[in-house]
């Protein structure tokens, strides 16, 4: 579909539209989003009726400049009529879209001074709120036997599974429990859940299929995580360094925690958001 010079200025929200956008973004986010995808929707299906028109014979006696002015204004006001309301759907997709397109694909949420602000604004969920209510007692007790502030496992235990929306799942998708990617090496006796992961190598990102440990709950994936830190040798600097959120992400990344590049940042971020939280 080709942009002509009149479709251009359609494009344009007015100012007085824009600015309402501008504080109802502030207000409230999510009918924000809603409003900017409807009045996107009633542009496109102005120009598709557009089209449809300059695609029809126009050498009749009633087609001269002005039927055609007043031809497109009723195309205008069918636009909007078809669009108001629950339209035909196109804004609903793009709402949803964007909406997903929100949250950080490594769960990161935006740091911020207030808990409203932790949440990604398209959401109107408070899942990272329960996120870290449901999980801060085993995180406490992971707390007494590593000595690590429970805010900071929380943190790494929601990098690591999306804010508990991308657990590792097994073959039936039942849960694995497990919260903190830890993998399932030879030594492992329990239940294990094979899944397509992310692993840099060289710093270059590559998918591979990997074996991880499976928990009958998310208290034992949190005992596991607590009994993998403080009896390996590895992690000895995570103990030591675990005081603090920026000492624990650095120690994690510099004992090979994760083979992402960007690992130590990206959980800096997100215990951030925790402390807001917890």
């Amino acid at each position: 579909m080709n942009i002509s010079a009149s479709d251009a200025g359609n494009l344009a929200i007015d100012t007085q539209s824009l600015d309402r956008l501008k504080l109802q973004a502030k207000d409230s986010p999510d009918k924000a989003l809603k409003g900017a995808a409807q009045q996107f929707e009633q542009v496109f299906l102005n120009m598709m009726l557009k089209s449809m028109r300059e695609a029809s014979p126009q050498d009749g006696m009633f087609d001269n400049e002005q039927t055609k002015m007043y031809t497109g204004m009723l195309d205008q006001q069918l636009a909007q009529s078809m669009s108001s309301g629950h339209g035909v759907g196109l804004a609903d997709v793009m709402v949803r879209q964007l909406r997903h397109s929100a949250m950080a694909t490594d769960g990161v949420a935006p740091a911020s001074g207030n808990k409203q602000a932790a949440i990604p604004s398209a959401y109107n969920e408070n899942f990272q709120q329960d996120f870290v209510r449901k999980l801060m007692p085993h995180a406490q007790e992971a707390s007494k036997a590593t000595g690590i502030p429970a805010h900071l496992m929380l943190g790494q235990a929601a990098l690591e599974s999306g804010w508990g929306r991308r657990e590792i799942r097994m073959p039936d998708g039942s849960s694995s429990h497990n919260l903190f990617g830890v993998k399932a090496g030879p030594n492992w006796k329990g239940k294990v859940a094979e899944v397509t992961t992310t692993e840099y190598h060289n710093g270059v990102a590559n998918k591979q299929v990997e074996r991880f440990r499976a928990y009958e709950s998310y208290a034992d994936s949190f005992k596991d995580y607590a009994s993998t830190l403080s009896s390996n040798p590895r992690y000895a600097q995570v103990l030591a360094q675990g005081d603090s959120a920026q000492g624990f992400a650095h120690a994690l990344q510099q004992a090979g925690y994760a083979t992402d590049p960007r690992y130590e940042d990206k959980l800096n971020r997100v215990i951030k958001s925790v402390s807001t939280l917890a």
